[in-house]
């Protein structure tokens, strides 16, 4: 207990926090335009008809035309907290205007979403603001030179959390004996400028499920570690390029590149902040600063909590039987990145009353990237039988019951039937508990 207790009193300089607040918030509006210029809000919050809501947020709906106003909002909000302009409002504005737009649908789940709302939520309680913000002009005296050790260290930790257990969970056979899902998707990039070539050979999906595997595993240590910082920088801006030229996952890439800077020390950081106010010649700041900035004794508590919970939520497979890459129950939100390449078809059939019989069009119902996502879920598989038993019933069948009949191949396996399709699905409803209806993946995937 004293340990802790003295480190809770070990004070760093601001400038690390204030040089992340800017870059995080840039980054989000950079991502928030993105999406607007690149007219995805209309193609996926928009036009579809039906939405694959997360369970317990059923209540989460798309706003419509509307839905431009939600990103004008988190685009403000992000703005807003990189010049440290009423941070506070700005943080708590931003956490939930993104993870909104991010519950809409579960269609677009990445894992890098989940992890932009939980930095969100932690600057919220971070004095991200105290030092080279717009607030610290308008309000001199909440202007602070030192704040809590733990309070970078609460970022450093979110980040090796992600990095840990994406490594982690690359410990399995198909990653590291079979090089899946990558000996899939690098030679279809073989037509790449200058590296394309390379993808051609066998052994490179090995060397790069190996890398990648212990780069995840060993980067945080090596950010934290002073002697080998520098050195595994360079490997994040490697890994990260490469992940950004060969896969489509957005702005992920250039977040993790950018945050990784938390990790470098006070003194770099104070020289970026000492460039910017030169670059944009702001006036000098004439009055004397605070020493240290104070927060609540409690903070320390939750946020201890608040750790705990995302130290031990990813585990929640382990109550669930079956192979998790087939079920996906517990797969969510536990940092499981591209692991898996899964193609799904899935063809429904609605029955009512005597006479009453439909073969159902996905196409009319889903667009693309949802009948895509929904045809390896089981548990989008369910949700969208109930709105095809709702649908069916409007057009006049009797008590519709849905079956469906599914067929997965994972990490280049033959395909196998997914859903029993026995299983009346308007029937089953969606809780924690494990789903009986799915059927058994019959191989083995060793490995967490």
């Amino acid at each position: 207990m004293m340990g802790i207790n003295q480190y809770l009193k070990k004070t760093t300089s601001v400038a690390p926090l204030a040089v992340f607040r800017i870059c995080f918030g840039l980054m989000l509006l950079g991502s928030m335009i993105r999406f607007w210029s690149k007219g995805w809000i209309e193609t996926l919050y928009i036009k579809p008809t039906y939405f694959f809501t997360f369970y317990g947020f059923e209540w989460v709906k798309p706003w419509g035309e509307y839905t431009y106003i939600l990103f004008f909002i988190c685009a403000l909000s992000a703005f807003m907290v990189a010049i440290g302009l009423f941070y506070r409002i700005a943080t708590i504005s931003l956490f939930f205007s993104f993870s909104y737009i991010e519950l809409i649908d579960k269609s677009t789940y990445l894992n890098h979403y989940y992890f932009i709302s939980l930095l969100c939520l932690i600057l919220v309680f971070l004095p991200a603001q105290v030092y080279f913000s717009v607030d610290t002009y308008r309000k001199k005296h909440i202007r602070a030179q030192f704040i809590p050790q733990w309070n970078i260290d609460a970022i450093k930790l979110m980040m090796a959390i992600l990095y840990f257990y994406a490594g982690l969970a690359k410990v399995n056979s198909d990653w590291l004996w079979h090089a899946q899902p990558l000996s899939i998707w690098l030679p279809a990039r073989n037509d790449m400028p200058i590296i394309g070539f390379l993808f051609n050979f066998t052994w490179i999906p090995y060397l790069f499920s190996w890398f990648g595997c212990l780069y995840d595993l060993s980067i945080p240590f090596l950010l934290w570690n002073k002697k080998t910082r520098v050195w595994a920088y360079a490997a994040v801006i490697v890994f990260h390029v490469l992940t950004a030229l060969l896969f489509p996952i957005g702005m992920f890439p250039h977040i993790m590149m950018v945050a990784a800077l938390i990790f470098f020390s006070a003194e770099f950081h104070q020289k970026i902040i000492d460039r910017l106010k030169a670059f944009l010649q702001l006036p000098k700041e004439n009055q004397a600063i605070q020493s240290t900035y104070t927060s609540s004794p409690f903070l320390p508590w939750g946020f201890a909590l608040f750790f705990g919970f995302q130290i031990l939520f990813p585990f929640r497979y382990l109550a669930y039987p079956g192979e998790l890459f087939w079920t996906e129950e517990g797969y969510r939100f536990s940092w499981r990145v591209m692991l898996m390449e899964k193609a799904g078809y899935a063809q429904f059939t609605v029955k009512g009353a005597p006479g009453q019989h439909a073969v159902v069009n996905n196409n009319l119902h889903l667009s693309t990237l949802q009948e895509k996502m929904m045809s390896t879920q089981p548990d989008m598989i369910l949700q969208y039988a109930h709105y095809l038993a709702g649908f069916y019933a409007k057009q006049g069948f009797r008590s519709p019951q849905v079956y469906v009949d599914s067929y997965v191949a994972l990490n280049g396996r033959l395909g196998k039937p997914l859903i029993n399709p026995k299983t009346d699905l308007a029937q089953e409803h969606d809780s924690f508990s494990h789903k009986t209806w799915i059927l058994p993946f019959n191989d083995t995937i060793k490995g967490f």
